[in-house]
């Protein structure tokens, strides 16, 4: 279990070292509440900045309903399975 701070510092890691497109897999999320999605944001921000993109993959309706709600979903991309958020992303 890892807590967004974790998520925030790996995915800003993964950006930097590029190419600055993140697929982050949402299967194995249970929770998620107002820092999650500060993290989120903050992953899209600098993917962003860094000429990338984040995509979600696999994520639990509630999360879904949560991005909806907030207008998160207007940002990024949610794709059922993380094969095919990189398939999105490639266009392989």
């Amino acid at each position: 279990m890892h807590g967004a701070p974790v998520l925030r510092a790996q995915a800003l890691e993964a950006i930097q070292q590029g190419p600055p497109h993140v697929v982050l897999d949402l299967t194995r999320v249970g929770f998620c509440d107002s820092s999650g999605l500060s993290a989120l944001i903050g992953i899209w921000h600098a993917a962003r900045a860094a000429g990338g993109s984040l995509s979600l993959a696999g994520a639990p309706d509630r999360l879904i309903r949560m991005l909806a709600l907030t207008g998160v979903d207007s940002l990024l991309t949610v794709h059922a399975t993380a094969d095919d958020a990189v398939t999105a992303m490639t266009g392989s």
